[in-house]
């Protein structure tokens, strides 16, 4: 079953002159996919990723997740989608630092709206302990180590059962041994959970050992 379908995605840049970043990108991702964009820098893999993610909406083409087409919803549409399909893990966590951890990963879900406070705990202790955080709940999140963070930022964004988690150089950050431990966190959030993830990275282990490797090359697919 395919969640995202990106057809003919065309994007120009207009400073300082007329520039196109993206040139007809068409591809699908299935439910469960593990997914990772690779290629040099500059190459249009992280403004692709950017108008996945529906915070870019200026670009030519149509994109459709989970069978709605996204293309042409309002900002208010857009924002409501993403809280509900959406999770995001960035090289930077951007936790809240004077927030407890568990506070930090109860957000979204809180924003949201669906679930009590008290539901939103326990789910946000659960996600915690997939993640093998919950035992730090109560501390502070800026008393934590740099891998332990991205760990929380994971958590935060598997709080609200997203159909997609999108990642944008999730390990670009982290040491060998905590690059492999938020590995192994996707591919269990994607194999077990059945959730799919799509990630732009410059790590080739990460993304050899992902399930598919989309190489882009001056904002066109070259390989998928």
């Amino acid at each position: 079953m395919k969640v995202l379908s990106a057809s003919h995605i065309n994007k120009y840049f207009y400073e300082p002159e007329k520039f196109q970043v993206l040139k007809n990108i068409s591809f699908e991702v299935k439910k469960g996919e593990f997914l990772s964009l690779v290629g040099k820098s500059g190459c249009g893999k992280s403004t692709l990723l950017y108008i996945l993610s529906t915070m870019d909406t200026d670009y030519e083409g149509t994109l459709e997740m989970n069978g709605e087409k996204l293309t042409g919803k309002s900002q208010d549409q857009l924002a409501a989608f993403r809280n509900e399909h959406l999770g995001f893990v960035f090289q930077f966590h951007f936790l809240l630092p004077e927030f407890t951890v568990l506070q930090n990963v109860m957000l979204p879900a809180l924003k949201l709206g669906r679930y009590s406070a008290k539901e939103v705990e326990e789910r946000a202790i659960q996600k915690l302990k997939l993640v093998d955080m919950d035992s730090h709940a109560l501390k502070q999140s800026s008393k934590l180590s740099g891998g332990q963070q991205q760990r929380v930022a994971i958590a935060r964004a598997l709080i609200n059962d997203p159909t997609i988690i999108m990642g944008d150089e999730p390990t670009g950050n982290l040491d060998k041994k905590n690059s492999e431990v938020v590995f192994n966190i996707f591919k269990q959030i994607a194999h077990e959970n059945h959730q799919t993830i799509i990630t732009v990275t410059h790590d080739p282990d990460f993304a050899k050992g992902s399930d598919r490797i989309i190489e882009m090359s001056d904002g066109q697919i070259i390989k998928s």
